[in-house]
């Protein structure tokens, strides 16, 4: 009987003991989680596409409540739940939030299957990664969009479509989220993100190709050819030509179109603007 009573105190004894570590180990090392931080993630869409640049909705959260506690929000946009969910946020958090101009998916190439020639047939793995890795592709062009649909089976919304015609990406806008996920897809980086504009519109040069000249037109009929005649028609500084591409900044450009109009290959394409009115000729009297 006194051996069992002597085993119950030890057992005991040594549960206290391992009791006593275990309350003062989680006292010691316990991590301290802001409860606005859950608040934050409840009001995030949940999408975890990591278009804010940070891993998921819970990054997300703990980086705009450490934004609050610094006293701004600056750079932080959840690109899924757009304007609304971050002023639901700011709200939360009693904090001001800068406008910020809603982005979309751009795809910067209009080398349709009209526009380029298939030289090649490619009976590899029928991605655009692998593709890519290979070499040109099926066309001559080293730099245009090589169709496989990456970025369709990157994006969650299904925003972005292969029109088996063109055999080019299109966006659907209305579905785009801006989350970025089909331009970290592209191995070309064809696809960008820019300024929705007033009324959808935008501007902006549908290539990438930075062949010469020469090259770049036997390549593909509308490829940027690196002249510059619309860097010098623009009043506003908007376009460059490096590398024997030309590029619009969107935070420049005033959508004047005017350099649409001079570019010898159709490479400048405007976007959403209204169809330009018939030109009404007055009949000569006799």
């Amino acid at each position: 009987m006194n051996f069992i009573l002597i085993a119950v105190i030890v057992l005991g004894a040594i549960g206290l003991i391992a009791a006593v570590v275990l309350f003062a180990a989680s006292k010691k090392f316990a991590v301290y989680e802001d409860p606005r931080i859950a608040q934050v993630g409840e009001l995030l869409p949940g999408a975890n596409c990591g278009g804010c640049g940070f891993p998921g909705c819970s990054g997300m959260a703990e980086a705009i409540v450490k934004g609050a506690d610094a006293g701004s929000l600056e750079g932080l946009m959840c690109p899924v739940g757009g304007a609304d969910t971050m002023g639901r946020v700011a709200d939360l958090l009693e904090m001001a939030i800068a406008d910020t101009e809603s982005m979309v998916a751009v795809v910067r190439c209009n080398g349709t299957c009209e526009h380029r020639a298939k030289i090649v047939e490619y009976a590899g793995l029928r991605t655009c990664a692998a593709m890519h890795a290979c070499g040109a592709g099926e066309t001559l062009c080293g730099f245009g969009c090589l169709g496989c649909g990456d970025c369709v089976g990157a994006c969650q919304f299904d925003a972005i479509k292969i029109n088996p015609e063109t055999g080019i990406p299109e966006v659907d806008e209305e579905k785009c989220t801006s989350c970025g996920a089909c331009v970290k897809a592209c191995p070309r980086s064809i696809i960008e993100l820019r300024k929705k504009g007033p009324k959808g519109r935008r501007v902006y040069v549908s290539c990438v190709n930075k062949d010469k000249g020469p090259a770049a037109m036997k390549a593909c009929q509308v490829s940027c050819i690196g002249c510059g005649k619309c860097e010098k028609e623009c009043a506003f500084g908007a376009i460059t030509v490096e590398n024997n591409l030309a590029y619009i900044d969107y935070t420049k450009c005033r959508l004047c179109r005017k350099c649409e109009k001079v570019c010898p290959k159709h490479a400048i394409v405007a976007v959403n603007f209204p169809a330009p009115k018939p030109v009404e000729r007055k009949e000569e009297q006799v």
